[in-house]
């Protein structure tokens, strides 16, 4: 069913329809602005509020906070600025409950949104959480809390489903927009175009990460990756797509300090249309690495974090992988290399073949992953959204 069809509703209790949503980082803005853009196909008179990035804004979401100020990753990290994330949520929340609206959207960031959700719901107002949290992966009794704080949870993995019906919690799975959004066979030679590369050209991405401590920690070391690898291949090329302004400026200020001696190009394109440039793909642990694979690109996937956090995970994180493709796939189909093993060496090893040959079939089994993750999830995600508005609870 396309938007055009969806049944239009554009007043809710004699109002125009006002819609809560926070995003808290690069990949949930992208998602939610996805959902957004059919909501407001159904409803044209909606208005939208919370926080968000580039892409939600450009929709017309009033963003009360900056969402990079949410962009904070790790168990210790956290920490360091939680103040300020209190602060922020505390606002976020009386907001609401000062204003509410007729349904509040809270995109992945669970330690954030969760809490707004519980108030919210308490309150009276219906509340979506768009992206199971990790259950399955750790902390499984959050689903308590997940049961309090949402009406419906949607979710964009197959295997998430089995936990929430466990628990009873309302749940449904509405496939990635990203796989929707990806073609099953992108077109490399229009994005080599679009860098102006020649089809001979061994071209690396690299993606060292959205947050501002996952570039300081992991750009250097895939600089000197992608150095040793050019010793061997010196016509290599590496293109490292910025997540946005300030990451652009802290790569390039990165870059001036580490005097690489190899071409590297940053740019604000798309790290999809880079990826899709790309020969192989040396990045950080993350959404990023579902989209690589959508791309069909084989890649290297390292993650660094602190030392206490990396214990902490060590007790708590349930799978045996930790890169999206190896987890839907459940084998190890990509390289993963954490803390220590993330050495130059080890990935210009596993980056070397990838670079030089066509992995055939890896390719064949990224293809299989992304059929079953395309369900257009964009139409799914509001039409589900639609019918909770609809519902008496």
């Amino acid at each position: 069913m396309t938007a055009n069809k969806l049944p239009i509703n554009t007043i809710i209790n004699d109002k125009p329809l006002r819609i809560g949503i926070v995003a808290g980082e690069v990949s949930g803005d992208v998602l939610a602005a996805g959902f957004v853009a059919v909501l407001k196909e159904m409803y044209p008179n909606a208005t939208f509020e919370g926080i968000g990035g580039k892409h939600l804004t450009a929709l017309g979401l009033n963003s009360l906070f900056d969402m990079e100020e949410l962009s904070v990753m790790g168990l210790v990290e956290v920490l360091k600025h939680l103040p300020r994330l209190l602060h922020i949520r505390k606002t976020v929340v009386q907001h609401f409950l000062n204003n509410p609206p007729d349904i509040f959207i809270g995109v992945d960031a669970p330690d954030f949104n969760l809490a707004v959700e519980t108030k919210l719901k308490q309150a009276g107002v219906k509340t979506v959480h768009y992206v199971g949290p990790t259950v399955w992966a750790w902390r499984e009794s959050r689903i308590h809390k997940i049961a309090k704080a949402t009406n419906l949870v949607l979710g964009i993995f197959p295997f998430e489903a089995g936990i929430y019906e466990k628990y009873n919690v309302p749940y449904q799975y509405v496939g990635h927009t990203m796989a929707d959004g990806i073609a099953l066979v992108p077109d490399q030679q229009a994005k080599r175009t679009l860098f102006g590369l020649e089809n001979t050209d061994k071209v690396l991405a690299l993606l060292p990460g959205s947050r501002a401590r996952e570039v300081e920690t992991l750009l250097p070391d895939f600089i000197k990756t992608a150095e040793l690898l050019a010793l061997n291949m010196p016509t290599l090329k590496v293109i490292i797509p910025a997540a946005n302004d300030a990451r652009e400026i802290q790569i390039k200020l990165l870059l001036k300090e580490l005097k690489p001696a190899v071409y590297v190009r940053v740019t604000q394109l798309s790290a999809r249309d880079v990826m899709i440039a790309a020969n192989a793909v040396l990045l950080a642990s993350g959404t990023a690495t579902l989209e690589a694979m959508l791309c069909k690109k084989p890649m290297v996937v390292g993650y660094k974090m602190s030392k206490m956090t990396h214990i902490i995970m060590q007790r708590l994180y349930k799978p045996d992988f930790f890169s999206l493709p190896n987890i839907l796939a459940n084998e190890a189909l990509v390289p993963e290399l954490l803390q220590e093993d993330v050495n130059p060496q080890n990935m210009a090893a596993n980056l070397r073949p990838m670079l030089e040959g066509e992995p055939h079939a890896l390719i064949s089994r990224f293809t299989q992953l992304h059929k079953m993750l395309q369900l257009n999830a964009d139409q799914q995600a509001a039409k589900a959204i639609q019918g909770l508005l609809s519902s008496d609870l």
